[in-house]
């Protein structure tokens, strides 16, 4: 199999680690393999790519759709971010955890978040470019944004130098109290 799926602390979401093949000429390697995919629990159907490029110090999200809630698989293209994912499934015994992993343009892991979190990335690196695979259309109607630092959830974000640099809807977001959340 040319993956390694891996459970995070909250057991719906997976780091995958893909086999890479290198040699002179560089490196190749399978990022999405339905069958392999769907053997890990991850029967999704991608319908949007979507790219984004920061540089150090910025802080995306906590973005989610709360109709047309969307699945994400997400990799790091060039450079490193802290990539976060919040269980916003009321019915989830993990409702309000959070969990944080590191992924690099080195390392090559990328992470699927299902439907039903709220999902955000710090950059680490000088840059990053970061691509995520989505499983519904984004509907800017239905985009909501948790909080980055409430302190209900916790995050422990490996920020240095002060406050990171946010978006003024990111900036805005609500809290865990605040926000609408999945049944």
């Amino acid at each position: 199999m040319p993956f390694q799926f891996e459970r995070a602390a909250i057991p719906d979401i997976l780091l995958i680690k893909p086999r890479l093949f290198t040699d002179a000429r560089g490196f190749f390697m399978e990022t999405y393999q339905a069958r392999d995919f769907a053997a890990a629990g991850i029967e999704a159907s991608f319908v949007q790519d979507n790219q984004s490029g920061s540089r150090r110090g910025t802080l995306r999200g906590l973005h989610y759709q709360i109709r047309q809630p969307q699945g994400k698989l997400v990799r790091v293209l060039e450079g490193d971010v802290f990539d976060v994912a919040v269980d916003l499934r009321r019915s989830s015994s993990c409702f309000g955890r959070w969990v944080g992993l590191r992924l690099s343009a080195r390392e090559q892991a990328q992470l699927w978040i299902p439907k039903g979190f709220a999902h955000g990335f710090y950059v680490t690196s000088d840059w990053a470019e970061v691509l995520y695979k989505t499983t519904d259309f984004y509907c800017s109607e239905w985009e909501r944004t948790l909080r980055w630092d409430d302190p209900a959830v916790g995050i422990q974000w490996p920020i240095s130098g002060g406050r990171p640099l946010l978006s003024e809807k990111d900036a805005r977001g609500a809290t865990l109290a605040e926000a609408e959340a999945f049944d």
